[in-house]
């Protein structure tokens, strides 16, 4: 299969899953440096402290980048590094961190797409409720605003908010993630204000008058586990939950109707008068793809009378299905629904038990992983799908939220005690992909 010219290969990383060195020059506190600090929320007791240690080894992370050929590289910034109370005062040493690394992708040939918010909020903000409040809004299009004039003359590709669902349901819905609470009314509350804020920050960068701007989503295909009525309903309560509740109201300015009869009463007051300013989809749709979900009814489920039901099929180091038809489901569904928004995959990849033997790691499970999804990815475009790119995830080895760094999802290898790289077999063969077009 042969890609267009001009196809943005790429690969994308997260802030604090990379930079380490979490209050260097000024830096304030996110509420993942809390979360992870607390005991019992990551495994091992891990922490962001050092990571990668890409803060201070960026130029040797770029040479790799331009060793792989890569086209694009997505990564986000640290709002906290940039803004250390979240609003105010701008931290010179944290926002020329990323100055620098989007002058060196520059002269490398490589187009930089940042990431606004990628799930590290100021804990000074999380102390005056984050974004269960509704000021989080304004604080947003502040700090977004000010990327967009310092860093706006050399970035075209912007994402506001990394994965909002995972923000909303596991960091204040079920305190899997930062900042670890447990609060229905907070998660939808959460929801509401990411959508303003999104829409916020694109009207921002349009008053700029450059550049393009969208939102990346996680999306997966929730099927039932039997053509019982009641599998059916349970595959469609997670689908509207998981795939539409944030696209719905900023393509088609309305939330899901079974979204509010189950949670209307948890959204804030008055949101209604919002769904006009929420209308905001941005330039393009980013999506994060990993596995699909197979549903069953479950009425012992509190939140959606569902459980997910596993199949006997191949599966990460995470434990999700590879299910890489899954991808070709999203991209169509999201051409037929929305009336075919341009897209960036703008996260794919897989967590496998990798080992360093002789200077090598031997990963085939991965190039078979992800060469399948290309093809899903191919295909789809073949039959009318409007996809730019595809960022993979993730460039390097790095910390994996509360899996800490036991899982390993990246083309290039990392030892965290030299923090020695090695490119993977699966980033050779990437390499190649790019440098062809080909698969």
């Amino acid at each position: 299969m042969k890609f267009p010219d001009g196809f943005l290969w790429g690969a994308a990383t997260a802030s604090y899953q990379i930079e380490g060195s979490s209050l260097a020059d000024g830096a304030g506190p996110s509420i993942w440096y809390r979360f992870s600090h607390t005991p019992g929320n990551v495994v091992e007791g891990h922490t962001g402290d050092i990571a990668c240690d890409h803060y201070r080894r960026w130029r040797e992370d770029l040479a790799l980048m331009k060793e792989l050929g890569l086209k694009a590289y997505r990564f986000s910034v640290s709002w906290p590094r940039v803004l250390p109370e979240g609003k105010g005062r701008v931290n010179e040493k944290g926002l020329g961190f990323y100055e620098r690394l989007v002058e060196g992708l520059g002269e490398a040939g490589i187009e930089p797409m940042v990431t606004i918010y990628h799930w590290d909020l100021p804990a000074s903000l999380q102390d005056r409720g984050g974004w269960a409040n509704r000021e989080v809004v304004g604080w947003f299009s502040d700090y977004a605003s000010l990327l967009f004039k310092r860093l706006g003359d050399r970035v075209r590709l912007w994402i506001t908010l990394n994965e909002p669902w995972v923000t909303a349901h596991l960091g204040y819905a079920t305190g899997v993630h930062a900042p670890g609470m447990r609060d229905i009314f907070a998660a939808f509350r959460a929801v509401h204000h990411q959508l303003l804020a999104h829409a916020e920050a694109v009207r921002a960068m349009r008053a700029e008058g450059r550049g393009e701007i969208g939102i990346a989503v996680n999306l997966g295909p929730q099927h039932p586990a039997s053509p019982s009525e009641e599998d059916v309903r349970a595959a469609e309560r997670w689908d509207t939950y998981l795939n539409r509740l944030f696209l719905d109201p900023l393509f088609l300015g309305e939330y899901p109707g079974s979204i509010l009869e189950t949670f209307g009463w948890a959204l804030p007051k008055g949101w209604e008068k919002d769904t006009v300013k929420i209308k905001e989809p941005g330039d393009f749709v980013g999506v994060n793809y990993y596995t699909r979900a197979v549903v069953a009814h479950d009425p012992r489920d509190p939140f959606l009378r569902a459980r997910q039901v596993r199949q006997e099929a191949p599966h990460t180091e995470m434990g999700w299905e590879v299910y890489p038809d899954g991808l070709y489901e999203v991209l169509t569904w999201l051409r037929d629904r929305y009336g075919g928004p341009r897209m960036y995959i703008t996260e794919n990849g897989a967590a496998f038990s990798d080992r360093l033997e002789d200077e090598e790691v031997k990963d085939e499970a991965r190039v078979d992983y992800l060469r399948e999804h290309f093809l899903r990815a191919g295909r789809a475009m073949e039959e009318g799908v409007d996809l730019r790119g595809y960022m993979v995830w993730s460039l390097m080895d790095n910390f994996e939220w509360t899996f800490g760094y036991t899982k390993r999802f990246g083309l290039v290898y990392v030892d965290y005690e030299t923090q020695k790289r090695v490119v993977k077999e699966s980033g050779r063969w990437y390499s190649n992909v790019i440098a062809s077009g080909e698969i």
